[in-house]
């Protein structure tokens, strides 16, 4: 584990905005993931879309900084999308369910898809 966590602005489409997480989410990094995040979404960008192609780990402590992304942006008006899950971080999402509550996609371009495509949720 480590105590980098990146979260870089990769691209705004009005209200929607999509950021890359680069680094592992756990007890240490999480709290900073979710203040960034949070702090895109006061920015406007209430339809948050969350690359994670670049995360190499992910606990529970991230996960419950994930939900909690989702829960500021439910609170903005916006919603929460996950772009380029890996493998193991999607197992985890299936086996608590939380796949069901965060829509998530094969890529960035399909999540902006579905988004522009129903102007209310990502």
């Amino acid at each position: 584990m480590t105590d980098d966590i990146e979260l870089t602005l990769t691209a705004t489409h009005g209200p929607a905005a999509v950021g890359k997480v680069t680094g592992e989410i756990d007890l240490h990094t999480a709290p900073g993931l979710r203040t960034r995040a949070l702090e895109l979404i006061d920015q406007g960008h209430h339809y948050l879309i969350l690359d994670l192609s670049g995360v190499g780990y992910c606990d529970s402590a991230g996960l419950s900084a994930l939900i909690g992304i989702w829960h500021g942006a439910q609170d903005a008006g916006g919603s929460l999308a996950l772009a380029a899950i890996p493998d193991r971080l999607m197992r985890m999402l299936t086996l608590t369910g939380v796949d069901n509550l965060l829509p998530h996609y094969p890529s960035t371009a399909d999540a902006l898809s579905a988004h522009q495509g129903a102007p209310d949720a990502v």
